[in-house]
């Protein structure tokens, strides 16, 4: 019975993605589309092996993950402290949560052109990017998580003699972690976008960059490839990886209970 419901919520998620296909199929050849205007879907699929083969688009997809986790796992480290720093300090609270809330609209792209001037055209600009569109998330979903912690739970600890140490590790951060999974999510998603971004204008390899370069060449069906692969790569991440653990985190922590 789990088998089967697996199988169908996998293939009712799969249907509309498949729909597009079937469409697409159809449409381009149906109106005779210019090749530059929009390829048909054998161009892509052709465009597709050709990287394979050469190895490109293993170059690319590797270096734009590689990005992604270690600017997420930087923000990660920043941000958890400081979420639980506000959540715990009133004071601390009151002067950062204006300039998190500042900053959080700026995250991600906004950042793209300060970036490339204080660390230039590569790797530390992109990693910054990244960085930013995590950092805050991650910082106010963690505060959002501490604030939820019942205080006279934390009373409770305090008196049955937790020190700092244990008062973090053994209450706060297991009753935050729901929200910072979430948050590492959320982020995740505004860093995917902006990493597409930036790699079309400070580095030479990524999917991004992939896209930008194909431009100049009018070849649509690698643009329309990069795109397919990037949309994949995403749902892949969230779907096998990100979903399952926020799920598992909640479920742990008794928010809810496993169906």
């Amino acid at each position: 019975m789990g088998q089967t419901n697996r199988a169908l919520k996998a293939l009712t998620f799969a249907a509309p993605l498949l729909f597009l296909l079937m469409v697409w199929a159809v449409v381009v050849p149906l109106f005779g589309v210019s090749p530059q205007v929009f390829p048909d879907i054998v161009s892509v699929a052709q465009a597709g092996l050709d990287g394979i083969r050469d190895g490109s688009l293993i170059q690319h997809v590797g270096a734009s993950l590689l990005r992604v986790v270690l600017g997420t796992a930087l923000a990660i480290l920043a941000g958890v402290p400081l979420g639980i720093a506000m959540g715990v300090s009133q004071g601390v609270s009151n002067f950062v949560t204006p300039l998190l809330r500042f900053f959080s609209v700026l995250a991600g792209i906004a950042w793209i052109p300060i970036a490339t001037l204080w660390f230039g055209y590569g790797f530390g600009a992109i990693i910054f990017v990244i960085f930013n569109a995590v950092f805050f998330v991650v910082a106010y979903n963690t505060l959002l998580g501490v604030s939820t912690i019942p205080m006279p739970l934390r009373h409770a600890a305090a008196s049955l003699g937790a020190k700092p140490l244990a008062m973090l590790t053994d209450v706060l951060l297991p009753g935050a972690l729901p929200n910072i999974v979430t948050g590492i999510r959320t982020g995740l998603g505004f860093a995917w976008r902006g990493l597409i971004a930036a790699e079309m204008i400070a580095t030479n390899v990524g999917l991004g960059y992939m896209l930008f370069v194909a431009r100049d060449f009018y070849r649509t069906e690698v643009i329309v490839f990069g795109m397919i692969v990037i949309g994949l790569i995403w749902l892949a991440i969230d779907r096998l990886v990100l979903a399952p653990l926020e799920r598992a985190t909640i479920e742990r922590w008794g928010m809810v209970r496993p169906a």
